[in-house]
């Protein structure tokens, strides 16, 4: 082995994209010029293509070439062009993938763009820099010199193939070919090649496959080159080592008189190897073996081994196969390759019950590990039962004993072709023979399973026109340690047909000890005729024995047709798609039918086991198809099955817990004769470390049938005794055996169940039944038998059922299934009762809801728990996707561990609001997860938040708009937002329009204008980016606060409902818009608390709260008890009773509308009073209406809600010079009024109607508020609206120029207290005051740290006040010594005649200084308007409303167009805007409104809606501007999205907030 210095040529493999446009093809030549960090590659034409379609360039193609040439480093960028010759020389270029396997690295460069003369700007050469760079599988570069012998027929035309081993692995199978004739007579042919690093090689294997005429071929010897970087000391003069290197200096000293000195540095090392053959490899020359190993002439340590190889055939029937089999056997030193067992001792190979015997010869294996054996199922009936293989080592003349009983068949057992198996110890061979036979078969599969995982492979093919192929597919699976061989796809779980348009097909592998996977490689044989190309779009491999799902994704066609040609892919796991969850365990399940008459049995078996604490396996079937069926399960037989469940050992607990506390058997009674008498079941499963295994027993002695014993095909049944083997340190095995002391006992539970005496309540259908109690379930049990009716579940009956089950301890919850069948299938349930007979316990449980497809939720599975239950519930949906969740906490407990030097902070959550708006180009949809991560100051983020679409199938749509509630840690002030998916295919590229994360908690929303594509090879080739907060349009929306919300239903019959409830607050500082409350399959049911989190507008205090339901549903009434309300940040409950119905049939209100008190600490916060509205009408011609007129009115603790002015003392109202009294009582007092809304609808003849004036009376205060109006509400007259808002009259006006008082409150700080004076000055809108002294007396200390002082000062009225001005003088005029300061905290100044307040908080240091002008100056923070300062400026003020329509085709609306203001001063209520002869709202159209309304004082925001009425209702809002023409300010609202149930989020109301 010789070591010397080359340059080594690297190669870029680079795959150029033609893009899917019409016309994108080109004829021209295709040039590319690479820059590196180590220098340039020169402008190279590329010629010759490696996947040689017959024409380059062409549409949607992909070409690969290789450009060899010295190592440039890290690429920068790449030029690429074309020398725009031919006739369609134009070409548009979709992306470039340079992989460059030597570095490691594989670079992404996007382009989606033409390079023509006559289209865009016309370059035909372009610069492209990369977009991603990632790590592939590191290769390093071999020479393989192959000489043919100098023989006659020496050569050959055979392909042919070379596999290289050496002490770190093995390469994959090499196939030796390049465009020249091989392999001729006495030539010497050089490969190069990119292969793993094997370190040193010691041994390869190279054959041929024996194809073409004159396959024979004579190898003489075989060099192999490993090219690899290195560390090489190499000499150096003197002079030009560098001097500061201290290591080396150490050197110098001791070589003073040498003039060289040794340094190390990285260089390229070539090492040799030498294979000699000298044989024949061909089917008619020495051997006949066309495979060869060969050793390095220098290995002394290995040798070449001969190894016989018996296969058993089994002896039953069909069991023999005529298909070719290959076998591949693994030692401790490699392998020895896939070999073709064709010489046996038969003629007729593998047939019923014979030995075949072969001959192997390979480098000797060492001790061997496992062995793989497949068949390619070739000829008919190919399906092969192997009994085992036994392979005796020539050497040392051992045997290994590799027991399978297993069928390698596409239609047995589990469909796979090939099996591992692991070699077995004797004494487990020996100890099945000195008893009879038959126990033989049964101890060995564990132990094998145990040592193999298997592998749920899920191929899914693309849903696109042709995508699905008739072609044979193979895969295989590469793991860290090694691969699993070719895996032929033939047997899929799902479909007859596999791999067609759109379907999921799923196999099972087997695999023993290949590590972790790494890659895949799959592909297909290209047969089946015209339609063998194949879409693939994913695969996905579930390994339950190590607890994850990988999904490797590929998008891309495996057709010689499309894309790059291809018809064989490798793939690589995605790590955001992988989810792991708890790894399963094998467990050996052994049942004994009873030799009784009729015994046996052909339904469908099935099990389920159960562990402590209720922890149980998923319903397995032991038979996977009918055969297996009809064979197993026979008199008198002991049938094995093997399978894989999530353990029920808490991996925690030694060998305590480890007891299986009981398992259900049962069977579908499908089949003759279903009926099965069980003797028993024994369950095995292996000890920890390997060293004998455990068996239960689990007796049963009984029938499972319908017409015998009690009529059950389910039993549950206890252990009795456990027998552990352990295999003893001389090899024997010990067997202990031990009775099981504290078995769970059987229980019988009766069951009523009682139907509802509604119209239609009855069902036909089967009814499902399962217990949950805390020790365990009952399973799925059908409600056949009713004790009571022989007609079941009829409308008012009550049936009773008995199950039994071994005891569930307290029973918590049922839940309970129909499915559907028969012609009335709708069932309402009332209630079920559960009775345990052994221990007289009753349990509760009240339904009072449908299971039907057609009515509530249209669901007709329920879950209910126990009356009274106090834990936490859980409804069905909640439970999706249980792998993800285990993992996310998973991830979070490991990282408060690690940090937990750091004092990692626990961040409280908030909710986030995102919103997502797809673009409308082609391709721009999605069916990708998205996520986004939130992140703050100082590298705080959230956790990658998924936003899950509720309806999974359709993704994000182009033009979509998609809305999503997420809850993630509070960062603070938001820095970024990542914006990502998961996609990893060509095909999920997204086009992002714009992205908008609102923080309800900080009051503010961020807009993100993206327009970007998150794709592979569009754009710039990200599929995750990170948008800047400076970038957003941050808007200011009305800032919430969470509480926690409880509801408590009555616990009346009916008192459930799956009706609309909206619920709305009011409190001292504004109230909230009605909120829907989400009904969440199971709250507001009988008897129940749900709990939920809400967001809330600021409006704390809390006055009270109104609820309304809009009677929808099959169950409109609801009896609501009470509501709870705990505000989360500063813990304050209030608490509103109700305790009625709210029902148009029920209850003595029979009302659907509420309102209740808030109670916070006892105390009432609002009393009951009674109103009484008088209402005149003027005197003027047609003054009075026959229109419905309704009101509302408004005061300090918010609104009556609307009433509508019915009843009242006269038979015809509001007629004119009339006045009409209504009383309405029980109404909760309002405080001082501030204006009445008032509005009629417009009904009857003349229906225009001139008000005078309305006066409210509220009786408890005693006080009567007077509301002039004296204008016309009708659309002919005045202003055309229906709709007015009249201020309370009461308020006298004050002379605001007159003198007012301030109340100044002065808190100072922790860090610095003052003897001295300080002085204020407040500005206000209207003018400031002068200097206001606040003085510090020796006998009165002011200013103390941490104290609140009080001053009061007179001063003009100043309005609004803006800022203050603070300074601290000494008292007196002294000098000031040295430099002294005072701590200001925070004032608060309250103007006392209206009561309005303003807080400055200052948190700063005033220096003390006797000069005036040295003062600091604070901005108001927070004012807060006092109520009566509100009603006060309830002016009426005209508003113009401008509403500009978007420019987009169908932008216009027919639909009737209404608004609502929200304001400082409360909302406008809902009012439409009308114009006479004018067609409204058209297509880029301006339409101006003047509305007159109460002064609304800053507005907040704005709500636009539309009726959906009309031909074309949808709407594309632009903007609307909103002015007060009173003091001229303009407010803009931004939209610029569809109001329209068919586009974006389907949505017709918009809420906008003003853009600043």
């Amino acid at each position: 082995m010789n070591s010397f210095y080359a340059p080594l040529d690297v190669s870029y493999h680079i795959a150029i994209k033609t893009g899917s446009v019409n016309g994108a093809s080109s004829d021209s030549k295709v040039f590319v010029k690479l820059y590196g960090e180590k220098g340039d590659t020169d402008k190279v034409i590329l010629a010759v293509s490696d996947n040689d379609l017959s024409n380059y360039f062409e549409t949607a193609q992909t070409d690969i070439f290789t450009l060899e040439t010295f190592d440039i480093g890290r690429i920068h960028r790449l030029l690429i062009g074309h020398t725009n010759e031919g006739l369609r020389a134009g070409w548009f270029l979709d992306s470039v993938l340079i992989s460059v396997p030597v570095h490691g690295m594989q670079y992404m460069f996007p382009s989606h763009r033409w390079l023509c003369k006559d289209e865009a700007d016309g370059k035909v050469e372009v610069e492209i820099y990369p977009s991603e760079t990632m790590e592939i599988e590191k290769l390093i570069n071999y020479e393989i010199a192959v000489v043919t012998g100098d023989v006659r027929a020496g050569g050959t035309n055979a392909s042919v193939f070379c596999q290289i081993y050496g002490e770190e692995g093995k390469t994959e199978v090499l196939n030796l070919k390049s465009r020249s004739n091989n392999f001729e007579r006495g030539t010497t042919e050089i490969f190069k090649i990119e292969a793993l690093d094997v370190g040193k090689i010691y041994k390869i294997r190279i054959y041929h496959d024996g194809s073409g005429i004159g396959d024979g071929w004579f190898l003489e010897t075989v060099d192999i080159k490993r090219l690899t970087m290195a560390l090489v000391q190499v000499e150096v003069k003197k002079e030009e080592a560098p001097k500061k290197d201290k290591k080396k200096d150490k050197k110098k000293k001791k070589k003073e008189e040498e003039e060289v000195e040794i340094i190390e540095e990285m260089q390229e090392v070539v090492e040799t190897f030498t294979f000699t053959c000298n044989r024949w490899l061909a089917r008619d020359e020495e051997d006949g073996e066309i495979v060869v190993e060969l050793l390095t002439e220098e290995s002394e340590d290995l040798e070449m081994n001969s190894y016989e190889v018996h296969v058993f055939t089994g002896t039953m029937w069909g069991a023999g196969t005529d298909a070719n089999v290959y076998i591949n056997v693994y030692g401790e030193t490699g392998d020895t390759g896939e070999r073709w067992l064709r010489k046996s001792n038969h003629l007729n190979k593998f047939e019923k019950g014979q030995e075949d015997i072969f001959d192997i010869t390979a480098v000797d294996l060492g001790v061997l590990k496992k062995l793989r054996i497949r068949h390619d199922n070739s000829l008919a009936s190919a399906g092969w039962f192997l009994d085992r293989v036994e392979i005796v080592d020539n050497k040392d003349d051992t045997t290994y004993f590799f027991p399978c009983k297993r069928w390698l068949a596409v239609d047995e057992d589990d469909g796979q072709l090939a099996r591992e198996l692991v070699p077995v110890d004797e004494a487990f061979m020996r100890k099945g023979d000195e008893d009879d036979e038959e126990d033989s078969e049964a101890t060995l599969g564990l132990e094998q399973k145990a040592m193999s995982t298997t592998y749920t492979v899920r191929i899914k093919t693309g849903d696109k026109k042709y995508a699905g192929t008739d072609a044979n597919v193979f895969m295989t699976l590469y793991g860290t340690k090694d691969d699993t061989g070719i895996i032929n796809m033939k047997a899929s779980k799902t479909h007859k047909n596999k791999f067609e348009r759109g379907m999921v097909d799923e196999f099972i592998v087997e695999a023993v000890d290949i590590g972790p996977l790494k890659k895949l490689r799959i592909g297909h044989d290209n047969r089946g005729g015209g339609s063998a190309g194949w879409f693939l779009d994913w695969v996905e491999i579930d390994a339950p024995s190590m607890g994850q799902r990988l999904r490797f994704p590929c998008g891309r066609w495996l057709d010689k047709g499309e894309d790059d040609g291809a018809i064989v892919r490798d793939l690589f796991p995605n790590t955001l798609q992988t989810e792991f969850y708890t790894p399963f365990v094998p467990y050996e399940i052994k049942a004994f039918t009873s030799d009784v008459f009729g015994a046996g049995t052909d339904a469908d078996v099935f099990i389920v086991l159960y562990g402590r604490d209720a922890v149980c396996t998923q319903q397995k079937s032991l038979c996977v198809n009918k055969r297996e069926r009809r064979m197993y399960f026979e008199r008198g037989a002991e049938d094995m099955f093997i399978v894989e469940q999530c353990g029920l050992l808490s991996s925690q607990l030694e060998d305590v817990g480890d007891v299986i506390e009981k398992i259900r058997i049962g069977h579908d009674n499908r089949g003759v004769n279903p009926g099965w008498h069980l003797d028993r079941v024994e369950i095995r499963r292996l000890l920890r470390k390997g060293k004998g295994s455990e068996t239960t027993i689990f007796p049963c002695e009984r029938w499972l049938a319908k017409s015998e014993d009690d009529g059950e095909t389910v039993r549950e049944l206890v252990p009795s005794d456990i027998i552990t083997e352990k295999l003893s340190r001389d090899g024997s095995l010990k067997v202990t055996e031990v009775e099981v002391e504290d078995a769970l006992e059987t229980h019988t539970y009766n069951i009523s169940v009682m139907t509802g005496d509604t119209h239609g309540a009855g069902t036909d259908a089967n009814v499902f039944l399962t217990i949950y109690g805390d020790l365990g379930d009952t399973g799925e049990r059908k409600l056949s038998k009713s004790e009571t009716n022989s007609n079941k579940f009829e409308r008012g009956s009550v049936d009773k059922f008995t199950i039994e089950a071994v005891d569930l301890g307290q029973v918590f919850k049922i839940k309970i299934c129909h499915d559907n069948s028969m012609m009335s299938a709708d069932w309402f349930l009332d209630q079920v009762e559960v009775f345990d007979a052994d221990t007289e316990e009753v349990y509760l449980f009240l339904c009072e809801r449908w299971l039907s497809r057609k009515k509530e939720d249209r669901r007709i599975e329920r879950v209910f728990y126990v009356k009274g239950y106090e834990g936490v519930r859980e409804s069905l949906n909640s439970k999706k996707m249980p792998a993800l969740t285990v993992k996310s906490l998973d991830s979070n407990m490991n990282k408060k561990n690690k940090k937990k030097k750091e004092e990692e902070v626990e961040l409280p959550i908030i909710p986030y609001h995102i919103t997502i708006c797809t673009g409308t180009e082609r391709d721009a949809s999605t069916t990708s997860r998205a996520y986004v991560i939130i992140v703050g100051v100082g590298h705080t983020q959230t956790e990658r938040l998924w936003l899950d679409l509720p309806d999974e199938r359709k993704g994000f749509e182009a033009g979509s708009l998609k809305n999503f509630e997420t809850h993630g840690s509070d960062v603070g002030e938001i820095k970024k937002v990542e914006l990502g998916h998961d996609g990893a295919t060509p095909e999920s590229c997204w086009l992002v329009e714009e992205l908008s994360v609102a923080v309800p908690t900080k009051g503010v929303k961020y807009t993100f204008p993206c327009k970007c594509w998150l794709a592979k090879d569009r754009g710039d080739g990200l599929t995750a980016r990170v948008f800047n907060i400076l970038d957003a349009e941050a808007i200011s929306i009305s800032q919430k606060v969470i509480y926690e919300v409880t509801v408590e239903t009555g616990d009346v019959q009916g008192a459930g409902t799956d009706t609309q409830i909206y619920m709305s607050v009011f409190g001292s500082n504004g109230s909230t818009e009605e909120m829907l409350l989400q009904k969440n399959e199971d709250r507001f049911e009988r008897g129940q608390e749900d709990t939920f989190n809400m967001e809330i507008d600021d409006i704390a205090p809390l006055r009270k709260m109104r609820m309304r339901i809009d009677g929808s549903g099959s169950r409109p009434d609801w009896f609501l008890d009470k509501v709870i309300m705990r505000e989360l940040s500063t813990e304050e409950v209030s608490v509103f009773t109700y305790e009625d119905w709210l029902s148009k049939t029920r209850g003595p209100k029979r009302t659907m509308i509420c309102e209740m008190a808030a109670v916070v600490d006892e105390e009432v916060m609002v009393e009951i009073t009674t109103y009484i509205v008088q209402v005149k009408t003027s005197d003027i011609a047609g003054a009075g209406t026959d229109a419905n007129v309704w009101i509302i009115v408004f005061g300090e603790n918010g609104d009556t809600g609307t009433l509508a002015l019915k009843e009242c003392n006269k038979s015809n109202k509001f007629e004119r010079k009339q006045v009409d009294t209504f009383r309405f009582s029980d109404i909760l007092s309002l405080g001082d009024l501030s204006k009445v809304r008032v509005w009629h609808d417009n009904s009857g003849f003349a229906p225009g109607w001139h008000l005078e004036h309305i006066d409210v009376k509220d009786e408890i205060m005693d006080k009567t508020f007077r509301f002039p109006c004296d204008r016309w509400l009708s659309k002919n007259d005045e202003d055309g609206q229906i709709m007015r808002e009249l201020p309370c009259g009461n308020n006298d006006y004050l002379d605001l120029s007159e003198k007012t008082k301030y109340e100044i409150c002065v808190m100072t700080g922790p860090e610095a207290e003052t003897k001295e004076n300080a002085w204020i000055v407040l500005e206000g809108k209207k003018g400031r005051s002068k200097e206001l002294v606040m003085e510090n007396s020796s006998k009165k200390k002011r200013f103390l740290s941490g104290n609140v002082d009080r001053f009061e000062f007179s001063s003009k009225n100043l309005g609004d006040l803006t800022a203050i001005c603070l300074g601290h003088t000494p008292k007196d005029g002294k000098k000031v010594k040295g430099e002294a300061y005072w701590h200001v905290e925070e004032i608060v100044v309250t103007e006392k005649e209206l009561g309005n307040k303003y807080v400055f908080s200052c948190n700063a240091m005033v220096q003390l200084s006797p000069k005036r002008d040295e003062f600091l100056t604070f901005e108001c923070t927070k004012a807060i308007e006092s109520f009566a300062s509100k009603a006060r400026s309830l002016v009426p003020v005209k508003y113009e409303i401008i509403v500009i329509t978007g420019d987009e085709k169908g932008a216009g609306t027919d639909a009737n167009v209404f608004i609502t203001i929200y304001g400082s001063n409360g909302d406008s209520g809902r009012r439409q805007l009308r114009q006479k002869f004018r067609n409204l709202f058209e297509r880029e159209q301006t339409d101006r409104f003047v509305v007159e309304m109460l002064d609304m004082g800053d507005l907040w925001r704005v709500r636009m809606e539309h009726d959906n009425s009309g031909l074309s209702p949808g709407w594309l809002l632009d903007r609307v501007e909103v002015t007060n023409t009173a003091n001229g300010v303009t407010t803009i609202f931004i939209c610029g999205k569809w109001l329209d149930k068919n586009k974006a989020d389907g949505q017709i109301f918009r809420v906008l907030y003003p853009k600043y």
